[in-house]
């Protein structure tokens, strides 16, 4: 095999690996990678899915006009496996870099999406730095035997990102000094979110904390040394966790064991998780680095994805305190159906005459400015049907039908109200429709297509030529 068919079947698999881990901890997801692999080569680019394409201004700005990729260079050093370069320069609009360069690759710079839900870039990035390091090892090892190892190391990797970005910045903040082993962390979170009690999902906070730091806490019950409840007993610790649910009390853990309770501030070094029934975020100290449900991890924060209703309302003829108002109401709503667990449906109608829909009606629509008026109007989305709401912030009715022709959008995976939406919309302007399921998904509708319907990217199989230059690929 040709040592420029080795290179491209090393980059392949590497990216291949790489987009589909990234796709099962956050969103679909695309990567794209441009590389050197030694000083005097030209710059290459492989974007198989035009993640780069309307940055290419910044990128001829930043690769082609000047040097800025080539400072701080030393490819004379072999005693350097790899070394990640943090570039204030290179900053895309909602994509996550991280370059690096080892003694086999002089460059490469690695790209992927910044999703809007994401609690945190910094599990993608440690993902993105592992990805090149494998790439600058298979480069330097020429090892055909081994050349898909690596996708599959990137496929499984989300665990391992997530510790890999809590240790490097607890390392940052206090140095080596740790008695915190994250991996037995990580994986008591994962095991206790997935026990129940009695049918119920675990609730309440879980705070590690390091042994130095345990003696200054007040606690409100302390457990004596020898009878603390074992951080491996999830089922323990999942029967303990009742003790603190709905209140501002916490399980202290050492990393080892349970040793008490009491109300506790995170310190900047402590990781702390919050079980809110199926799902739930990791913290360290008050960030969040990353949430928690299935018995993996996920970027997600889940909050309901809104940035095209944002958008929407912008355009609607709307001062802006109604216009705000609106979107916290809509925030609102969602939120209490997600944290009961049932799905609404909501009618946003930007009719100077409101749409006649069937169901129920009230003689004087209630004014959602009112806090008791917005506290009905969250009890109402737990009826079948949808609630109808005017620009004017009026509730015109409840348990409404909504009716229509077929439209050809429709999916039968997604049930009846998500289908009924298509349908009404697609015979009714001004009004968006936003379909919020049971299990937490979040749909905005309008004149009968989901407007936040997920991009299905093409299936590659391989990188069977050579990238082309990054001069090229700029010239289209």
């Amino acid at each position: 095999m040709s040592s420029d068919s080795f290179a491209n079947l090393c980059i392949f698999h590497i990216m291949d690996g790489l987009r589909d881990g990234l796709s099962h901890y956050s969103r679909s997801s695309r990567a794209a990678l441009i590389y050197a692999v030694s000083p005097d080569d030209p710059l290459r680019i492989y974007d198989p899915q035009e993640l780069l394409k309307e940055h290419e201004p910044k990128l001829k700005e930043y690769y082609l006009d000047s040097d800025k990729w080539r400072a701080g260079s030393t490819h004379d050093d072999n005693s350097r496996l790899i070394e990640v370069i943090r570039s204030k320069d290179l900053v895309l609009a909602g994509l996550i870099t991280c370059s690096a360069r080892s003694s086999s690759i002089f460059y490469q710079c690695w790209f992927t999406e910044q999703h809007p839900d994401m609690c945190s870039t910094g599990p993608t990035e440690s993902w993105m730095e592992y990805a090149a390091l494998l790439l600058s090892q298979d480069f330097a090892t020429q090892n055909i035997l081994r050349i898909d190892s690596s996708g599959h190391l990137l496929r499984e990797y989300s665990t391992h990102a997530v510790r890999d970005y809590i240790v490097d910045q607890r390392n940052r903040i206090m140095g080596w000094d740790t008695q915190l082993r994250v991996y037995p962390i990580l994986d008591a979170v994962l095991g206790i979110s997935k026990t129940k009690e009695e049918g119920a999902w675990a609730r309440g906070d879980l705070i590690f904390i390091e042994a130095s730091e345990l003696d200054s806490i007040n606690y409100m019950a302390k457990f004596p040394e020898n009878e603390r409840p074992s951080l491996k007993n999830h089922k323990h610790v999942r029967k303990l966790l009742q003790s603190v649910e709905s209140s501002s009390r916490t399980l202290v853990s050492d990393g080892k064991c349970v040793v008490g309770i009491a109300a506790v501030t995170p310190t900047n070094n402590s990781i702390s998780a919050h079980f809110k029934g199926d799902w739930g975020l990791l913290y360290l100290g008050s960030t969040p680095v990353c949430s928690f449900g299935d018995a993996k991890f996920s970027s997600t924060n889940h909050k309901p994805n809104l940035v095209q209703l944002e958008e929407y309302l912008l355009e609607q003829d709307l001062n802006a305190d109604t216009r705000h108002k609106l979107f916290q109401l809509v925030i609102q709503m969602i939120t209490s159906a997600n944290h009961r667990s049932h799905g609404c449906t909501l009618v946003l109608d930007f009719n100077d005459e409101p749409v006649q829909i069937s169901g129920q009606t009230m003689e004087v629509p209630l004014d959602l400015c009112e806090p008791e008026m917005r506290g009905l109007a969250r009890s109402l989305t737990k009826l079948d049907g949808a609630v109808h709401i005017s620009k004017d912030l009026k509730l015109h009715g409840f348990a409404c039908l909504l009716d229509g022709k077929a439209v050809s959008g429709e999916n039968r995976a997604r049930g009846a109200r998500f289908n009924s939406a298509l349908r009404f919309t697609a015979e009714h302007k001004n009004l968006i429709v936003i379909v919020v399921s049971s299990d937490k998904p979040v749909s905005l509708i309008q004149r009968g297509v989901e407007l936040t319907a997920l991009c299905e990217w093409k299936q590659l199989f391989a990188c069977v030529s050579t990238p082309p230059t990054l001069e090229k690929w700029l010239e289209g």
